[in-house]
């Protein structure tokens, strides 16, 4: 049996030793360091070959990569690494690497073309100074050889129990049972469907409503495509907590319903760094941190434990393994992503740009399964991901207490601010949007990030001065790819208080390589209509598909009220407050229980409430109050399961109109007054414009469909059981436009909904 292995992969498994370090070094960013490979490959002219595919056989593995660059002419093999900055900031480890790297290349190419010695060299290129430094050496067929036989021989064991553990995996889900007797009403066809766009590596936009069981419902049928679908990983990525332990508890369940002694599917629960971190409060490296020292030389013992643990590798059971071996729990994950079969995660595991999940899919070429919970909130969490801002008031504090060395930079820096704010004039935080980025500001943020990184590297941390260092670098990364699918913003606060922010408005410019990169995709959610706003938006394939399932529920389950006589439009809110109030009361009287109203601010929501106090002060209250705490939300909803009810004011698109599962009498009603509508203001007319010039629909893009998007989530709190009875308000005449009410879930007004097909 033949085993096969990207030579990266193989030298990152094997050739890795000592501390983990990661001192910040400036790095290039993806598109920088593509751009650098193309300079050096195009500058070598006759007799080089690029991108020199290369593979060879050794003791039972078929191993494979690429060489940057090969002239047979002269028998050298050169490795591109590019890098920003002085070239010493690069860690012996990481240098230890890219020789094993170039070596092992070398190995194959003698063997592959016959050659007896062999040219090595390894280039640095410095992509802001357009400069090569190249490290040569010269080795011959037979030493090549002999090292990448050592490391074929670290590696090998563990691929062989890999390839043993994914036929183990592989018998398990091809015969997966589910864990209940029956499904859900509904449940299958969503299965169904899940499991066709897996073995078809296709791209769906699902429409899942409220009630179907959609995470053991997608959860389980994708499971069980892999092996049929030949696919290596499996994602579960989420935009909440919340939902990712839901994901974590179905495996649980999964794995309590199969027959067998032992379950061969390796599941990985990732958290962030804050959560994982043992040691907070010192920095990634050996000199630092204890867990950091050595730990590449620990790594294997503690990688050999999680691969043979059985159930869900959690964070606390990651903690325990990582404490053992006295290494870092959260690098122990990363490493543990390599080598599980499902990964439970946040959706900036695969999204955001240095995700963690799409460089191994690039790195290992996995056909990875992607799933995504609650999907209608990824265009937001998208937009973010890809924006930045840069603070004044941040740099003024460090420039009174700047060490010597830095004080340049720093003054130079200040004085681009200074300038930035003559050209601009902004009063009361008015913003201000700038046609292009300022010249000036960049270029003194990079000679200020270049000071920097220098002093971090040759003195003991300081927390303020990596709080701006990596400010800025964040700023510089996005200001490369700067263009029409984002927006410059400025903004002064006061004297010394100026910002300037980078603000993506269209994630389907950085998204798309993601989607592209995966096997098969399924975004789910209750509310992803009209589809071809989120193929748009996301940058999803255009053969991408769209399907809305059935509801379980049905229409006789929820009263839908009107107001034609109500408007909440902002002329007109002094005018609304007293009818919505007695409407709420006339409600509660009819039948008494826990109802929330939603409003399109704190502000409305309290002149409603103060209105209804008036109008029926026996009528109990309670409020969303602004950032409360977990405990402060986690009492907000007790209050839903006290008896005799109350009306529950709340914030439309807060942490309350959508994630919260309220059934049976614990909510039996709602108000949504409002339609959710963005504000009308200089920074959603610019958004509106952009999304006109590219997709042809600016104000549906831009207002109508994301509001209408919190409405429905908002009102979907009602109906969450078949045996739930409840009854919704929407308030303001405008939704009983036709280009708006058809914009509401179907099964609320008992019409099919038409699957918006596209190719």
């Amino acid at each position: 049996m033949t085993l096969k292995v990207a030579v990266r992969t193989l030298c990152e498994f094997a050739a890795r030793r000592g501390d983990l370090d990661f001192r910040y070094t400036p790095a290039p960013s993806a598109e920088e360091g593509i751009a650098g490979h193309q300079a050096i490959q195009s500058r070598r002219g006759y007799g080089y070959k690029s991108e020199y595919l290369l593979t060879g056989e050794c003791l039972g593995l078929l191993l494979s990569g690429r060489a940057d660059i090969y002239n047979p002419h002269r028998g050298r093999l050169e490795e591109i690494k590019t890098h920003r900055g002085d070239l010493s900031r690069i860690r012996e480890h990481q240098r230890a690497l890219h020789r094993a790297q170039l070596r092992a290349y070398g190995a194959l190419l003698c063997r592959q073309e016959n050659v007896k010695t062999l040219e090595l060299a390894l280039i640095y290129y410095d992509t802001g100074r357009d400069k090569e430094t190249p490290v040569v050496e010269t080795a011959s067929a037979d030493e090549l050889w002999q090292e990448l036989e050592t490391l074929c021989g670290q590696y090998k064991a563990w691929a062989e129990q890999e390839e043993h553990h994914r036929e183990q995996r592989n018998a398990l889900l091809a015969g997966l049972a589910f864990p209940f007797p029956e499904f859900r009403p509904r449940q299958r066809q969503l299965a169904e469907t899940v499991y066709k766009n897996a073995v078809k590596s296709g791209t769906l936009l699902l429409e899942a409503p409220t009630g179907l069981g959609k995470t053991l419902g997608t959860l389980f049928p994708a499971l069980m495509a892999m092996p049929s679908a030949g696919q290596d990983r499996l994602f579960y990525l989420t935009c909440r907590n919340t939902a990712r332990q839901l994901a974590m508890d179905a495996v649980a369940r999964l794995r309590s319903a199969q027959a067998g002694p032992t379950w061969p599917l390796r599941t990985l629960e990732l958290v962030s760094k804050d959560d994982a971190c043992e040691h907070p409060d010192k920095a990634c490296h050996g000199d630092s941190c204890p867990l950091a020292k050595g730990f590449f030389d620990r790594l294997p013992d503690a990688r050999a434990e999680a691969a043979q643990t059985e159930g869900i590798l959690d964070q606390h059971t990651l903690a325990k393994i990582a404490a053992g071996h006295d290494i870092c729990p959260y690098f122990l994950a990363q490493e543990m992503a390599r080598w599980s079969d499902v990964v439970i995660g946040d959706v900036n595991r695969l999204f955001d740009q240095s995700a963690l999940l799409h460089g191994l899919i690039r790195q290992n070429n996995w056909k990875a399964s992607v799933l995504v919970d609650e999907a209608h909130n990824l265009v937001d969490r998208g937009r973010g991901m890809y924006s930045v801002r840069l603070d004044q008031q941040r740099l003024l504090r460090i420039k009174k207490t700047a060490p010597k060395p830095l004080k340049s930079a720093i003054d130079r820096t200040a004085r681009a601010w200074q300038s930035l704010i003559r050209d601009h004039q902004a009063a009361d935080e008015t913003p201000v949007f700038l046609e292009s980025l300022p010249a000036q500001l960049l270029g003194a943020l990079q000679s200020m990030v270049s000071s920097l990184t220098d002093y971090l590297a040759d003195n003991p941390p300081d927390l303020s001065l990596q709080e701006l260092l990596f400010e800025s670098v964040a700023f510089m990364k996005l200001a490369d790819s700067f263009g029409d699918h984002s927006l410059c913003e400025f903004r002064r606060a006061g004297r010394g208080r100026a910002s300037l922010t980078i603000q993506n408005l269209i994630p389907a410019d950085f998204l798309r390589e993601r989607f592209e990169a995966a096997h098969s995709v399924l975004l789910f959610s209750a509310t992803l209509s009209p589809g071809v706003y989120y193929r748009d938006l996301l940058g999803l394939p255009e053969d991408s598909r769209f399907t809305t399932l059935p509801s379980p529920f049905s229409a006789d389950q929820l009263q839908v009220h009107f107001t034609p006589g109500i408007s909440t439009r902002q002329v007109h809110r002094e005018a609304s407050l007293k009818p919505i109030a007695e409407l709420i009361a006339r409600q509660f009287t009819e039948r008494p229980g826990h109802y929330l109203a939603f409003f399109s601010s704190f502000k409305y929501a309290q002149q409603v409430s103060d209105a209804l106090a008036r109008q029926a002060p026996d009528i109990p209250q309670r409020a969303q109050a602004p950032g409360m705490s977990p405990q402060q939300r986690a009492e907000f909803l007790a209050g839903f399961r006290e008896p005799g009810g109350s009306v529950a004011f709340a914030v439309l698109g807060g942490v309350f109109s959508e994630g919260i599962d309220l059934p049976g009498d614990q909510l039996i009603g709602a108000f949504v007054a409002t339609l959710g509508l963005p504000p009308f203001d200089a920074w959603h007319d610019i958004l509106k414009a952009r999304l006109e010039q590219r997709f042809g629909a600016g104000y549906d893009y831009t207002y109508l469909i994301p509001g209408l998007q919190k409405v429905a989530q908002a009102a979907g709190r009602v109906i969450r059981t078949p045996e739930d009875r409840g009854v919704i308000w929407l308030i303001d005449d405008r939704f009983l436009s036709s280009g708006i009410k058809g914009l509401l879930p179907r099964w609320w007004f008992d019409e099919p909904r038409q699957n918006d097909q596209y190719a």
